[in-house]
């Protein structure tokens, strides 16, 4: 079962994510991160952003985006992902 606030601050952040060029995110890939945040509804979550190529070195790459309450619900969380092509 989704969770609505976990999935629209998901896609926002994907969005957000999406910004990166191709050109820039070429420079440091893999890469990822983790930050706390606070969701639409108000909750304490954590946001994992993550940078990989698709499918070979040099080519698209494939934007992961997971929010969560949590390690421990990690699990329940949210995902969205997208490509940035080259």
């Amino acid at each position: 079962m989704s969770d609505p606030d976990l999935e629209a601050m998901a896609q926002d952040e994907l969005a957000r994510a999406m910004t990166l060029t191709w050109r820039d995110l070429n420079k440091v890939i893999p890469w990822g991160d983790t930050f706390e945040g606070i969701s639409p509804a108000g909750r304490n979550v954590e946001v994992e952003r993550n940078y990989l190529w698709s499918d070979q070195p040099g080519g698209d790459i494939l934007c992961e985006v997971a929010v969560y309450g949590g390690p421990s619900r990690y699990d329940q969380g949210a995902r969205a992902r997208g490509v940035i092509s080259r």
